[in-house]
């Protein structure tokens, strides 16, 4: 990703080991429960999602992405008994094309932004121009920046290919925020490029708003953003429980 500013590109992997390809891998892989990292995933192969009696359905853009890193990762079967799926290696093309986002949402600790790192880490190896924010970032921002410039400062999010907001709806409602919020989705709308976005927010909330405000922003993420529930285990009250174990070695271990 390339922060708000910046010239060079940050790589999740340099935000500590939380973000390594092998943390990912495992959290995304494994959300109730860790296993040893299999050093080899599988070959990605071509095909298509069957479901049952019903015609087979060609998956598109990043909901196919979406596909193909779940494969690639070891969460798919290689050769499942009643389906395949379509993971096909070259699909954000297609999604830039289409203007085809995601809106990652579940519960906390579920592997959202983890998913979304690896999307933007793939992309990144690639150079297409990737930001991964949020919007109290992009508030805090917005404070120090005279009112004449933020027309510029919001602007300059549609020249990545790709805007990730994360961990939507942890900003306060304030009339301003809300107001600057809109500003930035409705300009990433016109542009006609795609972005993705976590939450943990539910998709009932998304869809019944509390008010006009939060409406007009909800609106246009799901009119452009697939939805897709992540369900499953908090993995950060697991790391918390092995930290706090490991702890507990090392003082033991002191005391002998």
């Amino acid at each position: 990703m390339r922060p708000p500013g910046k010239e060079r590109f940050v790589r999740f992997k340099t935000l500590g080991k939380r973000y390594t390809p092998e943390a990912i891998q495992t959290r995304i892989l494994y959300p109730q429960s860790y296993y040893p990292y299999v050093e080899n995933p599988p070959t990605i192969q071509h095909g298509r999602l069957h479901s049952g009696k019903k015609p087979h359905r060609k998956l598109t853009g990043l909901r196919a992405l979406y596909y193909r890193y779940l494969y690639e990762l070891g969460a798919l079967p290689r050769k499942p008994r009643r389906s395949s799926y379509a993971v096909r290696q070259e699909h954000w093309e297609e999604a830039y094309r289409q203007n085809t986002g995601l809106l990652l949402f579940g519960d906390v600790g579920t592997g959202k932004s983890f998913f979304a790192g690896c999307i933007a880490n793939a992309l990144l190896d690639r150079d297409v121009p990737v930001l991964m924010t949020n919007f109290p970032i992009i508030l805090n921002r917005l404070t120090g920046i005279f009112s004449e410039d933020r027309a510029d400062f919001i602007a300059s999010f549609d020249e990545y290919d790709l805007l990730i907001i994360d961990d939507l709806g942890v900003e306060r409602s304030t009339e301003y925020a809300m107001e600057q919020m809109f500003f930035v989705i409705d300009s990433r709308y016109r542009s006609r490029r795609p972005m993705i976005i976590t939450t943990n927010l539910k998709l009932a909330e998304l869809k019944n708003p509390p008010d006009l405000a939060h409406a007009r922003i909800y609106d246009r993420i799901l009119e452009r953003c697939a939805p897709i529930l992540f369900a499953g285990k908090n993995f950060r009250e697991e790391n918390a429980g092995a930290t706090k174990q490991a702890a507990k070695d090392i003082v033991n271990r002191k005391h002998e």
